[in-house]
């Protein structure tokens, strides 16, 4: 349904040319959404989605070690869209012990989204709540190093952003002005928490996503952050016990239907078809997920088995495969940190599991060699080549 345009513009003059500033309707939406049978049956579908990504952890060994690779990869495929082309194998060796050749500044910028989101999901477990005060902390990890560190991180602009073009006068799209982000925002604070709406928290994630995105508060990182939101959203209202709900990837596939959609709601505004798209989203992510962790457990599942046939040494190898079921890519003195095993040992381990042909030895170094669970690693790796 189009509602015509969902705000309204302030000319600006900047660098000597009129520039049409867009100022987003306060939130709730005045008109109702007029959802079909179509979108409300797959409303109810995405929820369905949700409860079955929810119950991941009833099927899984240990769901934090799940948590802990799916968020890597979340925030790989986060930092993608942004143009970085760090891979997950890349940001693993970077953490592990910054290794010479990783692209480090992307590297950087993809460890930073993984503590900025570890950090939101401590504050919401500590009783934080979703705010204009946790969004410029979380803004502060996820710039603190790298090319974005000096665009202000942890603050509001106070100065006028813009979206595609080489200046504001030739952009795509023109964020509300500096003096208006704390009014804007504001009012989406006083949306995320206002317990006399009736809006269900599925529609409250996808309406919030693009008043953020309109909104752009920041100078840089707004499009990681709002994806952030979508996620941390969910899991302070308990829609999802873990933060396992991640759209990057479906957002990069479908980008260009997916920057339509936000054009479309600001300036027809058609909020039906992006809550369709936003639903088939969070359909299509959450039985990916599940898919995932699926693949994994049968995978974790035949190595042990393969490590268990191999005889005597087969205690000893086993301990060394579990530490890379934790973390896909490690060497001996990362291992070492993680077991009582002596160096020898954890050689002679990792030359068995070499031969099992379930690690492989991805640095080419004669000391201090670097190996990686290939497969588990490719299971991770689906959609961010």
């Amino acid at each position: 349904m189009e509602r015509g345009l969902q705000g309204r513009y302030e000319i600006l003059r900047l660098g000597g040319e009129e520039v049409r500033s867009f100022i987003p309707n306060e939130l709730p939406l005045k008109q109702l959404l007029q959802l079909n049978t179509e979108i409300s049956k797959k409303l109810d579908n995405a929820l369905v989605s949700l409860g079955r990504l929810d119950s991941i952890s009833e099927i899984l060994p240990d769901s934090s070690l799940f948590l802990y690779m799916y968020v890597r990869k979340e925030a790989v495929l986060s930092s993608m869209i942004e143009g970085t082309q760090s891979s997950i194998s890349d940001l693993l060796v970077y953490e592990l012990e910054g290794i010479p050749g990783v692209p480090m500044d992307d590297a950087m910028e993809v460890s930073n989204y993984v503590k900025a989101l570890e950090y939101g999901v401590k504050c919401i477990d500590e009783g934080f709540p979703i705010s204009s005060r946790l969004f410029k902390k979380i803004h502060n990890i996820l710039l603190s190093k790298g090319r974005g560190s000096k665009k202000e991180p942890g603050q509001y602009r106070l100065s006028q952003n813009w979206i595609g073009g080489t200046r504001p006068g030739n952009a795509v799209y023109v964020p509300p002005p500096p003096d208006m982000v704390d009014k804007c925002m504001g009012n989406l604070e006083n949306f995320l928490h206002d317990i006399k709406s009736v809006t269900p928290v599925l529609l409250k994630a996808a309406i919030s996503h693009v008043q953020f995105e309109t909104i752009h508060p920041f100078l840089d990182g707004n499009g990681r952050l709002g994806r952030l939101l979508i996620s941390l959203l969910l899991y302070e209202n308990k829609i999802l016990q873990k933060p396992l709900l991640y759209l990057s990837l479906y957002f990069k596939i479908h980008r260009q239907e997916y920057y339509e959609h936000l054009t479309n709601v600001r300036v027809k505004g058609d909020w039906e078809k992006w809550i369709d798209f936003f639903a088939d989203a969070v359909i299509h992510t959450s039985n990916q997920a599940v898919r995932t962790a699926r693949n994994l457990i049968n995978l974790i599942n035949d190595d042990e088995a393969k490590v268990n046939n191999i005889g005597r040494a087969s205690s000893t190898a086993l301990t060394v495969y579990r530490c890379f079921v934790k973390n896909p890519i490690l060497n001996a003195g990362a291992i070492q940190n993680q077991s009582s095993l002596s160096t020898a040992t954890i050689h002679s381990s990792l030359e068995n599991l070499v031969t099992l042909g379930i690690l492989e030895e991805v640095s080419q170094k004669k000391r201090n060699k670097i190996f990686a669970y290939k497969e588990y690693i490719n299971i991770l790796n689906e959609g961010t080549e």
